[in-house]
């Protein structure tokens, strides 16, 4: 267990609370389910939901979540087999399941951001970015950063990477960055993108819009849950619990307000703004209930990997077949 050791953040591993002793009693006697997560990850709202309600007990398992210290922590864990899933991006599974692993994909959410700007900004549209500078979240094969370069081709005739100068770091710095005038816009997490708007910052271009104007389903899942097949195989009432669990926990958040509230002590928001606008925008990706359409995945990914090479793809030209699953499948 040194992997669990190394990875795992001291005193962290159970560290949804409020749960009792009751639950914990019960717990004991149902199958576990291990979900790697971020101790400040928005699928902590989904996590907590689930166990708070009694959705994963009432499927006849138990989802113990266990924190770890950053992304590649839970992609570490889920292939050396310390957890049975994480949520991460298709992209990576796709690149995972073409180097021999099994993994697939349950979709989790669609949220995505968009081009923001400061309020009083006098920029209205991306042709007002040249010559300007560009906060991105992550680096230049960021998902977001690619579709929008690839819709300024088709509004603008030109690619907004050649447009403008981009500075490239970790999300709060982005964050930071646009908030105290050190860049002209900005590309961040869908989270983040809210706070900032809650803030004052407005939106120029939705990702969702360049997809839909580019040809592409913006419907289309990017972050799921990662699951084996063999474990599916050998666990197919548990696979199907999780998605099952996974939608009523979406449904509840959906349709009922007061079901955020136990929530708000992890969302990070400084004010009733703040808050509502992570509810707004988390509720906004939550995606349909029904399989991921691979043919429509397929043509974002070529998208996307016109312009990301192979620092994006891994060298994949089409995305492997059994990338995604659906809980009809289990049998």
């Amino acid at each position: 267990m040194e992997l669990h050791r190394r990875i795992v953040l001291a005193g962290g591993a159970l560290f949804l609370s409020g749960l009792g002793l009751p639950r914990r009693a019960r717990a004991a006697d149902l199958p576990a389910l291990r979900i790697g997560t971020l101790e400040n990850g928005t699928v902590n709202w989904e996590i907590q939901t689930i166990r708070g309600k009694g959705l994963d007990q009432a499927r006849g398992f138990s989802l113990q979540p266990l924190i770890l210290a950053g992304t590649p922590a839970t992609q570490v864990a889920m292939q050396g087999g310390e957890v049975d899933t994480i949520v991460s991006d298709w992209l990576w599974v796709a690149q995972q399941r073409a180097r021999g692993e099994d993994f697939t994909f349950l979709p989790y959410s669609t949220a995505v951001g968009g081009l923001i700007v400061p309020k009083d900004s006098p920029v209205r549209s991306i042709g007002d970015l040249k010559g300007k500078k560009i906060g991105i979240a992550g680096g230049p094969i960021d998902k977001s950063w690619l579709i929008l370069r690839a819709w300024s081709r088709q509004v603008l005739g030109a690619d907004l990477a050649d447009l403008t100068e981009q500075v490239f770091g970790a999300p709060p710095l982005i964050m930071n960055a646009a908030e105290t005038g050190q860049v002209d816009a900005a590309i961040n997490l869908w989270h983040l993108q809210a706070l900032m708007q809650a803030r004052g910052m407005r939106e120029i271009a939705s990702v969702a819009q360049a997809a839909q104007e580019l040809g592409l389903d913006a419907r289309t899942p990017l972050l799921g849950y990662v699951l084996r097949d063999r474990w599916i195989a050998a666990n197919p009432t548990l696979a199907r619990g999780l998605a099952q669990a996974s939608r009523a926990a979406k449904t509840t958040l959906v349709q009922d307000d007061a079901a955020w509230q136990p929530l708000r002590r992890y969302m990070d928001a400084a004010n009733d703004a703040e808050f509502q606008a992570l509810r707004a925008g988390w509720r906004a990706g939550v995606p349909a209930d029904a399989p991921v359409n691979a043919d429509n995945a397929q043509k974002l990914f070529a998208t996307m990997a016109a312009l990301g090479g192979d620092a994006l793809t891994g060298g994949l030209t089409t995305l492997p077949k059994g990338l995604f699953w659906w809980p009809e499948q289990a049998g």
